[in-house]
């Protein structure tokens, strides 16, 4: 006759199964991770029903927590109760450290496709025409950029860093991580009055119809002159090496 199985290996069995569908539908089948967060609240709900199964009756209480008094009660059972107590709380503690850890890349789901811009927007108490915004470059633009720089080190790169690759010292704090301007997939696929949106209107200014967006990016219109923007934008441009997209770029794009 076959050795049945221990109720409380049962219980752990069915939990780290029910676990392993999970991860097996959403990120194998559908291609679609699960986030972290709804993950544990599923799993909250699985680690309470598995409880409550099997624990329904005095006879299947006892068989589930069996083992354990066993392992707390048997004196003959000191040394491998001695290894559990020692390695309960730093499980407890490395997971814990892993799980505050924050990650250095950009969600896939926020930095994959940038928000579209309205048509115009109120900036700086006037109203701007993002589709036939452009700021012309001036004779004097070394010296403009210079000014940009001095304005993105004082008040820029305490998030996106000083190398523009957004990991300036703050950046580990925040969530997401900050954008990284050398990134091809970032402002070299943008114009340059994106840019001047989404710095002069930061996160709050987000399209809501795009809702739930999340930017820690604050508000520079409220800090910074509609000068001291574009020329931190000429700054961005120049030392990332990168060429802002036209409008017209994108209509020929359109036609095809």
């Amino acid at each position: 006759m076959a050795r049945r199985i221990p109720r409380l290996a049962q219980a752990v069995l069915t939990i780290v199964g029910i676990y392993g569908a999970f991860r097996l539908v959403f990120d194998v089948l559908l291609g679609q991770p699960i986030p972290s967060s709804l993950l544990t609240m599923y799993m909250f709900f699985v680690v309470a029903g598995v409880y409550m199964v099997f624990t329904f009756t005095e006879e299947s209480t006892r068989e589930l927590v069996a083992p354990i008094r066993a392992l707390v009660e048997d004196p003959r059972r000191k040394p491998i109760r001695n290894v559990v107590f020692a390695l309960t709380p730093l499980l407890a503690a490395w997971f814990t450290y892993a799980g505050l850890q924050p990650r250095i890349e950009a969600p896939v789901e926020l930095r994959s496709i940038h928000p579209a811009p309205p048509s115009s927007v109120k900036m700086f108490g006037k109203r701007f025409d993002l589709l036939k915004l452009e700021k012309e470059e001036p004779k004097k633009f070394r010296q403009l950029v210079a000014e940009g720089a001095k304005v993105y080190v004082e008040n820029c790169h305490f998030c996106h860093g000083d190398k523009l690759d957004g990991r300036g010292p703050y950046a580990e704090g925040l969530n997401p991580v900050p954008m990284s301007f050398q990134d091809v997939g970032t402002i070299a696929q943008l114009q340059e009055s994106f840019l001047f949106w989404r710095i002069a209107t930061g996160g709050p200014g987000l399209p809501a119809d795009a809702a739930p967006w999340i930017s820690s990016m604050p508000v520079w219109e409220t800090f910074l002159s509609e000068e001291e923007i574009w020329k931190v934008i000429l700054f961005l441009y120049d030392y990332t090496g990168h060429r802002p997209r036209l409008w017209s770029e994108n209509a020929d794009h359109s036609k095809h």
